[in-house]
């Protein structure tokens, strides 16, 4: 290709992508439909990495009054092909624009010195207009405060809705707004404990800026969740909200599958589509079909230089998963059963609540669904009513997010077996105790999550897990023994007074747990196992037949 176009991950601004030559999904025909809606404010909720700040880079390049002219980078793109209809409005309007997403601190007030510093720079941004003999004395008295960094803390609380005073006086225009990730200090807070004192401060900036402003033109604004009117958007009745479920915009945050087949035939990928589309498919924005373009691209770049083309969660790395370790460590037995059928395939029906605030984020309520559902956890493969209330089919979007269950459990499991007492699990089973070693065992099965459709090697390593105790005693897994590799050996390596042979059967079609711990320990005397452990001068060996089936266990010994 002699216009060979790279693949722009982790670009965020709307021109270094049209500068650079990368590869640009068109999604400027979002700034029409804004246009064409007429909104005041207007907010979208989307997943992280699905574009949004990419999207509020365009419209501030596109609307923008600067002085250097960027009408070049919307030259052969939709938006152009509009007429002046809607070219008119380019940079046209001063435009106010920050980001919130950096705003992760452990404590309020390394989170407020972080809000300082975006309102710092966005004043550095337009300092422009201190020039300007239009500005009052007062805000330029307030002006030059903020922009010195000697400005009173509660000045910050309205500084936006000054700045947008500032920007009027001088420009003649009312300006457009764009606040990026406008959640994140409010999920960052409630995960360190200073929720209330950001929803204190993200409520009082709002207000002053986007109610009753008569500096505004329009306002947009991005986050994963709305949250509730009652808690940052008090009497701002002109807020128009556009979540995963609605269908308006829906094509203009991550790729439709059109735009996928697209990018894959450009680099001649288009024989691993499937694996994209089992992989990174899923969502369901109102009724658009939606595709991870975050891990899209990933994946695209990944596949370029490698021969096996074997796809990766990508989008697990580009976040905590707070929400998912508090479900899962936190949940009860019946929380727990809904998230072992949505990793088996299976959908659960939850109510749907489109405002949340993080307070009634309890793991045990029947918020947490539609959290994950805006998060992009699960998608609705059905919303259906129910008297007032709103119900949705949840299920996993795709084999991506389904690893995320799957490895954030197994991390919590096998932390939770690593600092449990199992004293009485590793006596039992040096006693020959195989009734009290079978209820240990399915007392841990109950905890556990199936996500393995019963393999043997879940179990093999399930029971390791349990059994690695003593620093007494030596657990080792597929010895060559006898005439073949036994599953799990245990042996007091200080003594050598005793050695266990474990054989682990899963129970399969027209078999029982009986019947497969027979076969198991049949298989020990068939196969001599005890060997190897007879050489090593062990004189006691105890043999246990262990069958599975699901979350039951079944122990026999000899």
């Amino acid at each position: 290709m002699n216009d060979y176009k790279s693949i722009p991950i982790g670009m965020e601004d709307f021109k270094e992508v049209i500068d650079r030559n990368c590869y640009l999904v068109d999604k400027t025909l979002l700034i029409k439909d804004i246009l064409d809606g007429g909104a005041k404010v207007t907010l979208f909720t989307r997943p992280r990495r699905f574009g949004k700040t990419l999207n509020m880079s365009m419209l501030r390049k596109f609307f923008e009054k600067t002085e250097e002219d960027n009408s070049y980078l919307f030259d052969g793109l939709a938006i152009s092909e509009t007429g002046d209809k809607y070219r008119k409005y380019m940079g046209q309007y001063p435009v106010i624009s920050i980001s919130l997403k950096s705003m992760k601190q452990t404590n309020y007030e390394d989170a407020f010195d972080k809000f300082k510093d975006i309102i710092i720079s966005e004043f550095e941004r337009h300092d422009n207009i201190l020039s300007s003999d239009k500005l009052k004395p007062r805000q330029r008295k307030v002006f030059e405060d903020i922009y010195s960094d000697t400005a009173d803390n509660s000045v910050y609380n309205t500084a936006l809705k000054l700045l947008s005073d500032c920007l009027y006086e001088v420009y003649g225009q009312k300006v457009i707004v764009l606040i990026d990730e406008y959640d994140v200090p409010l999920e960052n807070a409630y995960f360190n404990g200073f929720y209330n004192e950001m929803i204190n401060l993200i409520r009082s900036v709002f207000e002053s800026v986007l109610k009753t402003n008569d500096s505004l033109e329009f306002a947009v604004m991005t986050g994963c969740l709305r949250i509730s009117k009652e808690s940052i958007f008090t009497g701002l009745n002109n807020l128009n909200v556009y979540p995963v479920t609605d269908n308006a915009f829906s094509q203009y945050f991550g790729f439709t599958e059109q735009e996928v087949k697209k990018i894959a035939d450009y680099y001649d990928l288009l024989d691993c589509f499937e694996i994209i589309k089992k992989w990174y498919d899923g969502y369901l924005f109102g009724e658009t079909e939606i595709y991870n373009p975050w891990s899209v691209l990933n994946y695209i770049q990944f596949a370029l230089n490698n021969r096996k083309r074997i796809p990766k969660a990508y989008w697990i790395n580009t976040s905590s998963n707070n929400i998912i370790h508090e479900l899962i460590v936190k949940s009860d037995r019946k929380t727990k059963n809904d998230i072992e059928a949505l990793v088996t395939g299976h959908p659960i029906d939850k109510p749907l609540y489109e405002d949340i605030t993080y307070t009634n984020m309890n793991v045990k309520s029947d918020y947490i669904w539609s959290f994950l559902l805006h998060t992009g956890y699960l998608k609705p493969a059905d919303i259906y009513q129910q008297g007032i209330q709103t119900y949705f089919s949840a299920v996993i979007p795709n084999l991506e997010i389904v690893t995320i269950y799957e490895n954030t459990f197994r991390q919590w499991f096998d932390e939770s077996i690593r600092v449990a007492d199992k004293s009485i699990l590793l006596g039992a089973v040096l006693d020959g105790d195989a009734k009290t070693f079978e209820l240990e065992v399915n007392r841990w099965l109950l905890k556990s999550i199936s996500y393995h459709d019963g393999y043997e090697n879940f179990y093999h390593g399930f029971l390791v897990g349990l059994l690695e105790y003593s620093d007494e005693y030596l657990v080792e897994s597929n010895r060559e023994s006898g005439m073949g590799r036994n599953d799990i050996i245990i042996k007091n390596v200080l003594t050598h007074e005793i050695a266990v042979i474990l054989e682990i059967k899963s129970v399969g079609k027209n078999e029982t747990l009986d019947q497969m711990c027979d076969t198991a320990l049949k298989q020990i005397e068939d196969r001599q196992y005890e060997v190897s452990l007879v050489n090593e001068g062990y004189k006691k060996i105890l043999k246990y037949g262990i069958a599975f089936e699901g979350k039951r266990c079944m122990v026999k010994n000899k």
